[in-house]
């Protein structure tokens, strides 16, 4: 079944009604016949099972509600969150979840990162951000095992689990290093399957909104520009390029700034197409701060900010035309470097 006929049928399950003696039509008791939704009445089976000791304040719809119980157990066992309180964010890829926290949690509040089950992603988009990225498993460490990365070559349902459970480690490992070394970013707790608890940003009324909704006064877009570079330039330092940065990334809440968003980072040295994601970063970003009456020049910046940690400046081919995976491609990228 194709993924935006699996969303199809997930709404449809969320939208349904109570009646259980209403009958289904014919292409949705077709869908219930299949491998996937013998895996999705496990799921609900399951998440029945979970309920009778985590229940949440927030009203989830019916498939809605078996993911996060199931997303979520661990993290509540682990007293990290004793309550989900409401859908900060949806997305594709995931959902944020405001969280009441649990003892062993230094904030009132948190907030809980929940991607999607794998099924729901589309993998093939993600390459040009792992090139040259080593894979996690679920606690963060590379993948050793050679059976583990024969399957992920070979792209095989067992690899693409790994794959997807690489992406959501990296955003976790990420934000704890980048967090250590003062990035503005929010404060990462622990990684638990397909959810990531973090600081929240905002608070019991309100979500902190993204910087792409608010209009800032002169002084205030300067003051919040240079705050931007400042985490760019830090970034860098410690090798990591956002990937998908810019204004609708960047959190705004009393008149502070937080980066989100980070499963997509890229290593400057080992991919490629470092230089033109980072170009993209900053410029889309200074679009924004333009707008805002800020005197900035992307392309100039990332130049200088790029330059400025050693790296060369990619003219002669552009990487988005070279595949990190063969040789004569790399060859080509050694010698421009």
């Amino acid at each position: 079944m194709s993924k935006n006929k699996l969303l199809e049928f997930y709404e449809e399950l969320d939208e349904s009604s109570n009646d259980e003696t209403e009958s289904l039509p014919k292409r949705l008791s077709q869908k219930r016949e299949s491998k996937k939704q013998v895996a999705d009445a496990r799921l609900f089976v399951r998440a029945q099972e979970i309920s009778r000791e985590f229940k949440f304040t927030y009203k989830a719809a019916r498939f809605e509600e078996a993911w996060l119980l199931d997303s979520l157990v661990e993290i509540a066992q682990h007293q990290w969150i004793s309550d989900v309180l409401r859908k900060v964010k949806g997305g594709k890829e995931a959902s944020v979840y405001l969280c009441k926290s649990g003892t062993a949690v230094d904030a009132s509040l948190v907030a809980v990162k929940v991607y999607r089950p794998r099924s729901l992603r589309n993998l093939k988009n993600d390459q040009q951000y792992r090139v040259g990225r080593v894979d996690l498993d679920a606690d963060g460490n590379a993948l050793v095992k050679s059976g583990d990365v024969h399957a992920i070559q070979k792209r095989t349902n067992y690899g693409e689990g790994l794959r997807h459970q690489s992406w959501i480690a990296y955003e976790f490992r990420t934000l704890e290093t980048l967090y250590d070394v003062g990035v503005d970013v929010p404060k990462p707790y622990a990684m638990e399957k397909n959810s990531i608890l973090m600081g929240y940003v905002g608070d019991l009324e309100s979500a902190a909104p993204a910087l792409v909704s608010i209009s800032l006064n002169p002084d205030e877009a300067q003051r919040l520009y240079e705050r931007v570079v400042y985490n760019i330039d830090l970034m860098l330092k410690h090798n990591c390029i956002h990937g998908d940065l810019s204004a609708y990334n960047i959190l705004y809440w009393n008149g502070d700034i937080t980066l989100i968003d980070f499963p997509q980072v890229v290593l400057p040295e080992s991919n490629p197409s470092s230089w033109n994601i980072f170009l993209r970063d900053v410029t889309r970003t200074c679009q924004y701060f333009s707008v805002q009456g800020v005197n900035c020049d992307g392309r100039k910046l990332a130049a200088d900010l790029w330059t400025s940690h050693g790296h060369k400046i990619v003219k002669e081919l552009d990487p988005k035309y070279l595949d990190a995976e063969l040789p004569e491609d790399r060859q080509v990228w050694e010698k421009q470097k």
